[in-house]
């Protein structure tokens, strides 16, 4: 009897902002940052459309985990494709946690006087939280 060799499902993850293509890579899993938590995507996953929160979309290829800050968007699953849309994708090694607690000290203590101003410290503070908790992984 001949044994059957089948190659593996994958993943197509395609990371798109608004001045580039950050990343288009076939890979194993990918994790997402969603506004209301984090989803895991596997190949075979069901089609779906999300949300994405401001923190670290991860992507595993070849054993090999790769980290990146979204910067909020949103992402499409379907078919094997995971297609992700965000004003900014920035690799976890070039976050600067010095530089990005010296931004939150900042923003924290800023004054912001009415309901827009004080929408727009809160999204910073989110921004820079979800960095640092990126940079605090690599």
């Amino acid at each position: 009897m001949a044994e059957s060799f089948t190659s593996p499902v994958i993943l197509r993850c395609i990371v798109v902002t608004p001045e580039s293509t950050v990343l288009d890579t076939q890979c194993e899993f990918v994790a997402l940052p969603l506004f209301d938590g984090e989803a895991g995507i596997a190949p075979g996953k069901s089609p779906m459309i999300g949300r994405l929160g401001y923190g670290e979309l991860r992507v595993r290829q070849g054993g090999q985990t790769s980290r990146y800050y979204v910067d909020g968007g949103f992402v499409q699953v379907a078919n094997n494709v995971v297609s992700v849309l965000t004003n900014r994708a920035v690799p976890a090694k070039s976050l600067d946690t010095s530089t990005l607690e010296q931004q939150l000290r900042t923003t924290l203590t800023t004054p912001a006087a009415g309901s827009a101003e004080m929408a727009i410290r809160e999204r910073q503070i989110s921004q820079v939280r979800g960095q640092l908790r990126v940079a605090s992984h690599v």
